[in-house]
């Protein structure tokens, strides 16, 4: 017998927990609402935690208009390391024993905020020749990812401690909380 067809519209608002993809998400909620059309409004990494807008059947359809507002994202970065996929899963491709005081950090962060370019990481789902950017980074490729225009709105600092700091970040869409720590730590 056939499924019948799912009539669900509307918006849901996730809380994706970390260690989940978004397309991980946007799966559970296809099987549970026996909906076809089911989309997300922004990708949150796998190691993000926080709120995911989820668009169902027609709804589907104002996620171009969820995707260009601004998001606010709050965020620790660790110093003294590098990774290859910016974030603390990667493999450590430099170490530091320098340590930005308070006073360096705050001077720093005004060339952050504005119309900013900005170049994603190697793991990213940005499209290379038709290929994601984290496939090819997996299979030992260094790809060149072009900057891409970027606007945070603010970006604050909220914590500083020796070894990491905590800050809170609006910005818009396409802007990578990944390449932003990257960025600040070199």
């Amino acid at each position: 017998a056939r499924r019948r067809p799912a009539t669900t519209h509307g918006l849901a608002v996730v809380d994706k927990p970390a260690g989940v993809t978004s397309h991980d998400v946007v799966a559970m909620l296809r099987r549970r609402f026996n909906e076809r059309q089911v989309g997300h409004a922004g990708t949150l990494d796998p190691l993000a935690s926080g709120v995911l807008p989820i668009a169902l059947g027609e709804a589907t359809k104002t996620i171009s208009l969820i995707q260009d507002t601004l998001k606010t994202y709050s965020f620790t970065i660790a110093w003294g390391e590098q990774r290859d996929t910016d974030d603390c899963e990667g493999q450590v491709i430099a170490t530091s024993a320098a340590r930005p005081a308070r006073a360096a950090i705050e001077t720093a962060l005004p060339a952050y905020i504005g119309e900013i370019e900005q170049i994603p990481p190697q793991y990213s789902a940005i499209k290379i020749d038709g290929q994601r950017a984290y496939d090819l980074a997996r299979e030992g490729e260094t790809v060149d990812i072009q900057p891409r225009p970027v606007y945070i709105e603010r970006l604050e600092l909220l914590a500083a401690r020796p070894d990491e700091a905590d800050f809170t970040m609006t910005c818009g869409k396409g802007t990578y909380v990944r390449s932003l720590a990257r960025d600040l730590g070199r």
